[in-house]
Parts: structure tokens; C-alpha cells; sequence
């Protein structure tokens, strides 16, 4: 009977140590979501939102200094959304000047939308805030935009 339960802890502790290190690779390949971003060369404040998405702990890919008309055209956010930049994570499109913290949520939640948007460029928002705006803020929403075009607020920031 010994016996028995000795084989068994051995094939026990072998299937674990075989999944846990067929587990390894794939947590190792797993590497956190960066932004593609499309904008304009000279734009400060596009440069600014990333330095706070940077920040935040979300990493910056590719970024494409051409404009963003025709990347906002692709992802599918409407023209009366835009703002200066456009971006886009983990199939999300970002449009404007979104705080980090909703994009963290936006990829936790995983709702079914084209993504997130905060419509032109107002003040107080990351990029467009602190002393080069004179410290200015207005209240803003960021926006889910969801798959037929249409909107609804994701969170409202009140500053």
C-alpha cells in the first residue's frame, strides 16, 4: 500500500511540474499592451499624454507623426469625436486626450465598443494640463464608443 501512495504523489507532483512548466513560456511571452498612436509631428500635447500614459505603466509602440484623420477613419470613431490624436490597444481605438485609468479599465473590463474617446481637447485633461495650460481645467467625459457609433459616458471628470 506504500507503494501505491508514493506512485501516486510522484505522478501528482509530475503533472503539476509539466503543466506549470508548459505554463511558463506562455506567462513569460506575455508582455504588457503598448498604444500605436497616429498625430501630428509638432504636436506638445499629444507628446505630453504620452509621457503620462508612460507614467500610468502603459507602454508606447509605434508612433506614426502623419496626422491621425486617417487612422480615426480606420478604427471607426466618428469625425465629431475627434481630437489631435488617435491610438490604438489591444484592438481599442483611443481617441484624444483619455486618462490612463481608463484605459486600464477599458482593457480589464473588455466591453464590446470601438473604445474610448474624449471628444476635442479640453483643459485638465493628460496633455492638456499643468502650468502650460496656466494649471486651467473644465469638466470633461470620456466616452465607450460602442459599435454602431454611438456613445455613452464612460466616466465624467469634474476637476
Amino acid at each position: 500500500m506504500a507503494g501505491i501512495k508514493m506512485n501516486r504523489r510522484r505522478i501528482l507532483k509530475s503533472s503539476v511540474g509539466i503543466a506549470v512548466a508548459l505554463s511558463l513560456p506562455a506567462l513569460a511571452s506575455a508582455k504588457p499592451a503598448k498604444v500605436e498612436v497616429w498625430k501630428s509631428p509638432d504636436c506638445g500635447c499629444c507628446k505630453t499624454w504620452l509621457k503620462h500614459l508612460e507614467a500610468q505603466g502603459i507602454g508606447v509602440g509605434t508612433i506614426h507623426d502623419i496626422g491621425n484623420a486617417g487612422a480615426r477613419q480606420a478604427l471607426g470613431i466618428p469625425v465629431k469625436l475627434g481630437s489631435c490624436h488617435t491610438a490604438k490597444i489591444e484592438g481599442y481605438a483611443i481617441e484624444g486626450h483619455v486618462p490612463a485609468r481608463e484605459i486600464k479599465r477599458l482593457l480589464k473590463e473588455k466591453p464590446t465598443a470601438i473604445g474610448l474617446a474624449v471628444p476635442g481637447m479640453p483643459l485638465g485633461s493628460p496633455g492638456m494640463d499643468g502650468p502650460d495650460f496656466d494649471n486651467q481645467t473644465q469638466p470633461y467625459d470620456v466616452l465607450l464608443v460602442l459599435k454602431d457609433g454611438s456613445t455613452r459616458v464612460y466616466q465624467s471628470y469634474f476637476r
